[in-house]
């Protein structure tokens, strides 16, 4: 169903054209290609990713998120900024919340009807968790229903890390982006320029992970996360000691450990940590670890399923017969009228930004306690209660309306496997990209980067670009156009400069050059030919009608096609005139 289109055109080559007219041949040049680049999320904040592409008349849009701060429309992506039916092609880079959760709005609500794209594990478990914010939602905030979610994820097809498919004159494939499982970095190639979008990646492999690959192409544009600005994390021994000596302090004291995780994602990590360490701590052994999710029970099934995807660690413990995932220590939290916390324990919560639900619900209960702790193991977005511990309040209001004191300890060791400077640094020396754009950042802390990271490089080398949301970014390419010439125009050399007559055809941005005579061999099109015959009052001698034409066009000697017939009587208006058939 691609269209094709065709012109007229003359000598071509890569820079210039030579367009014959009257007054001898003509030196044109050819006008730059722009690419527009547009942030409806993500663009100096954190939450609801959502980027699109434009180039050369194809549209590409990575990521339908939502904000985890926001409800309702205000948590969407600025989708208003755009035609949707515009879209061809949505690529989703793996399944949290901030970076899939607009789907079935996106899908069943606007009228895109491009094709979605994401990894096997990615569509897995992004079907559960949408299933379950659709039970938690409330009524008169939700934008989509169970029905809208099935239809959507009809309409999502699966990609491999490193296959290649193509859709509209798009060329995309994938790699592996560490962060979680089925995490996906996007290479998408329009006319020859290639963009590379990162999606949440992470370099630093960890007790279950891959690091992120780099890609074999060089992109020419790289959209990348710049969530922790110019920090750079810690070792990652050093920070599984502090977060285990933080867990065992509180347990010490006879405190109440709570960790506020997402369902998926860096929670499979920390359990791995926590339960090795019970191993080793036998004091430990009678101390409740409780995981507090049952969908995370769910897709415990599917981790199983894709171990084949994971490192070394996991797939030689799966093949001497011992699943990693069954955890000797860890435990699901007994329901609310069998749970008893009057004694020491540790219970990892969701959601990680103590929002709603459990994790919240248990901060409000046990942060006026001192010996209580919370430690939390991963970024939080501006606008949340996570976020806002950060500055230490004395007191926070609970979701009732009344106010608790805030007495217990925060502990703060980021497990978020998300690229930090060091990361950013070496992936951009790697893969050196001629224009770098960031997203997924606090407006200071992507501004912060780019200087830093400006710095290494000259101007000339690499752009750094900080856009906001809706502020487009256009970088112009040279409007270099190669042809390939088949048919009898190819069967014999022109002469250089002399103007050449055929048709140039565009299909998936490819051009075609040939004989007009030899368009319904070489593609599905056929030619037609059209005769005209306008017939029009002209009220003036025949002289001064091809006076006026020859203005226009070359006058040859009369045809018998043509025919100017004088007429007299007037014929509906007074005096004569001519009806001219050409």
């Amino acid at each position: 169903s691609h269209s094709w289109h065709a012109a007229r055109r003359h000598t071509m080559s890569s820079t210039t054209h030579t367009v014959a007219a009257s007054g001898g041949p003509q030196e044109v040049r050819l006008g730059e290609d722009v690419m527009t680049v547009l942030p409806l999320g993500s663009g100096c904040e954190v939450g609801r990713s959502a980027v699109v592409v434009k180039f050369k008349g194809s549209t590409v849009m990575f990521d339908c998120g939502v904000h985890p701060g926001r409800t309702g429309y205000d948590a969407l992506p600025f989708f208003d900024e755009i035609d949707p039916t515009e879209v061809d092609l949505l690529l989703v880079t793996h399944f949290h919340m901030d970076h899939c959760g607009a789907l079935p709005f996106f899908l069943q609500k606007t009228g895109f009807g491009g094709r979605t794209f994401m990894t096997h594990p990615t569509k897995a478990v992004c079907k559960l968790l949408l299933h379950d914010s659709v039970k938690i939602g409330h009524d008169d905030g939700r934008m989509w229903d169970e029905a809208d979610l099935v239809a959507a994820m009809d309409r999502i097809e699966l990609i491999n890390y490193h296959q290649v498919l193509s859709h509209k004159g798009i060329r995309f494939w994938c790699y592996n982006a560490g962060h979680v499982l089925g995490a996906a970095m996007f290479m998408i190639e329009v006319g020859g320029v290639r963009v590379l979008y990162t999606g949440d990646f992470s370099r630093q492999p960890d007790r279950h992970l891959l690091g992120a690959e780099t890609p074999t192409d060089p992109p020419h544009v790289l959209i990348v996360e710049s969530t922790y600005g110019v920090m750079s994390h810690e070792p990652r021994e050093l920070r599984e000691l502090r977060f285990t000596a933080a867990v065992h302090a509180i347990l010490q004291r006879g405190g109440k450990c709570l960790i506020p995780v997402f369902a998926l994602g860096r929670s499979q990590e920390l359990l791995l940590i926590l339960d090795a360490y019970w191993r080793d701590h036998p004091e430990l052994h009678k101390v409740p670890l409780y995981y507090a999710s049952g969908i995370a029970k769910r897709c415990m099934r599917i981790y199983q399923t894709y171990i084949n995807m994971m490192n070394e660690n996991i797939r030689d413990a799966h093949a001497t017969g011992r699943n990693p995932w069954e955890f000797e220590f860890v435990r699901n939290l007994p329901s609310s009228a069998q749970f008893n916390d009057s004694q020491p324990m540790v219970v990892m919560a969701s959601p990680g930004m103590l929002q709603q639900g459990l994790s919240r619900e248990l901060f409000e209960l046990w942060c006026s306690d001192r010996r209580n702790g919370l430690v939390m193991p991963g970024y939080s977005v501006v606008g949340t209660l996570a976020n806002h511990l950060l500055s230490e309040p004395k007191e926070i209001q609970t979701s009732g309306g009344d106010w608790v004191a805030v007495n217990l300890t925060i502990t703060y060791v980021s497990f978020s496997a998300h690229s930090d400077f060091t990361q950013t640094s070496e992936f951009i020396s790697a893969t050196r990209p001629r224009h770098v754009i960031h997203v997924h950042g606090g407006e200071e802390e992507m501004k912060r980067l780019a200087r830093a990271l400006a710095k290494q490089y000259s101007p000339k080398e690499v752009e750094f670009l900080t856009p906001q949301n809706c502020q487009p970014v256009q970088l112009r390419f040279p409007g270099e156009k190669i042809a390939r010439v088949v048919g009898s125009l190819a069967e014999e050399e022109p002469s250089d400069g002399a103007p050449l007559e055929a048709l140039l055809l565009l299909k998936e941005n490819k051009y075609t050059l040939l004989a007009p005579a030899d368009l319904h061999t070489a593609t599905d099109l056929a030619t037609t030919r059209l005769l005209q015959r306008p017939r029009f009052r002209f009220d003036r001698p025949p002289a001064a009608l091809l006076s006026a034409v020859g203005r226009i066009f070359e006058v040859g000697p009369p045809q018998p096609a043509l025919l100017l017939a004088e007429e007299g009587g007037g014929g509906g208006g007074g005096g004569g005139g001519v009806d001219a058939h050409l």
